[in-house]
């Protein structure tokens, strides 16, 4: 592939879809499916898996002046996204954060509702996080109170259900909470064909990534292709052999142009020997294109066909600067197609050709 682009119409801080072609035949759906599943279970992210209230021994429980009880209050905090960017001296990506707030609510905010509503935005004050949804409600206040609030913040990954939380210094009254690390929410991938050159079996692919804004969908795509790059670099030691690969690249316009004007030219064009130009008559071959392609020892097996004969065209070949058996793929010309594309040219050119006559005939009579 030699370019990926987002879709603008509908690019957002957590949805984009992404275009990247073009890919071999397959390679679509290899690289397609691939991503999709690092995305969904290997990105990770910062969430919230325990939280301490004062004078809240367990989670079954209600709290005088707050409306909700313990158990809905778990349930809200579930939906809590934060992000965080960690400092340059933190290298312990699973490392947990104890986060200590203190929540004052004062009677004036009381007495102008009868209700207070706190929300994740208020009780993280720190700046090493950024509240992705600091609106998120968390419960309601129904009385003048200030009571100390801990949270225990960690980096995972996919989900981890509250038993399975290690957390080595944890209190007595400390509840775990189930923490949903993945900030992907959902992935979809499909694979379109594409056309390189004259050749239209390659592959396009279009993935689309929505997050929860704890990351953005350029940064997921890019954080799943390192994890995935990483995981393949083992393979590379059982043969220390690397292979070269041709960078495939693209020619300019004028350079094909002036390659398909060669490849257009007739074999009546050329000044060969009467028996040369008949065995290529019989072969059916009409254009210097559908000759290039073909191999030398595919000539010989043509009818009256001899060495001297393969000789006399080789040298024609040369000085324009062609040879039997060239590749043409990157004019995006081959075998099977090189006849149409001919064709498709001196169409072309007759059409320009008509239409440079046409203006030329209004400047004069202008």
């Amino acid at each position: 592939p030699r370019k990926i682009s987002v879709d603008s119409a509908e690019l957002s801080a957590t949805f984009a879809r992404f275009i990247a072609e073009p890919f071999e035949r397959g390679f679509g759906h290899t690289i397609g499916n691939s991503l999709r599943r690092v995305l969904l279970s290997s990105l990770e992210a910062p969430a919230i898996i325990s939280v301490r209230i004062e004078g809240v021994p367990h989670e079954y429980m209600p709290i005088e002046g707050i409306v909700e009880d313990m158990t809905n209050i778990i349930l809200n905090l579930k939906g809590a996204l934060l992000r965080r960017l960690p400092r340059q001296e933190e290298v312990r990506s699973r490392e947990q954060w104890l986060v200590e707030t203190e929540l004052e609510v004062s009677p004036e905010e009381i007495s102008s509702k009868g209700l207070c509503r706190v929300t994740l935005g208020r009780l993280f004050p720190s700046s090493d996080y950024e509240v992705v949804n600091p609106d998120l409600h968390l419960f309601t206040v129904t009385i003048p109170m200030r009571r100390r609030i801990d949270f225990r913040v960690a980096m995972g990954r996919g989900y981890v259900p509250s038993e399975r939380l290690v957390i080595p210094d944890r209190v007595v009254d400390e509840i775990t909470i189930d923490a949903l690390f993945s900030p992907v929410r959902h992935v979809n991938y499909r694979v379109e064909n594409t056309r390189v050159g004259q050749d239209t079996d390659f592959d396009r692919l279009l993935l689309e990534v929505q997050t929860d804004g704890r990351v953005t969908p350029q940064e997921a795509l890019s954080f799943a292709a390192q994890i995935g790059k990483a995981h393949l670099t083992v393979f590379e030691e059982l043969d220390p052999r690397e292979l070269i690969f041709e960078k495939g690249e693209s020619v300019g316009d004028s350079e094909r142009e002036a390659m398909l004007a060669k490849l257009a030219k007739r074999i009546s064009e050329i000044e060969l020997s009467v028996r040369s130009g008949n065995c290529l008559t019989q072969a059916g071959i009409q254009t210097i294109g559908e000759l290039v392609v073909m191999r030398e020892q595919e000539m010989l097996q043509y009818r009256n066909f001899g060495k001297k004969s393969l000789s006399e065209i080789r040298k024609w070949l040369e000085k324009l600067g062609l040879s039997f058996g060239m590749d043409l793929g990157r004019y995006g010309i081959t075998r099977d197609n090189v006849k149409q594309v001919v064709a498709d040219y001196l169409e072309k050119k007759a059409r320009d050709e008509a239409a440079s006559l046409i203006l030329e005939g209004e400047i004069v009579e202008e």
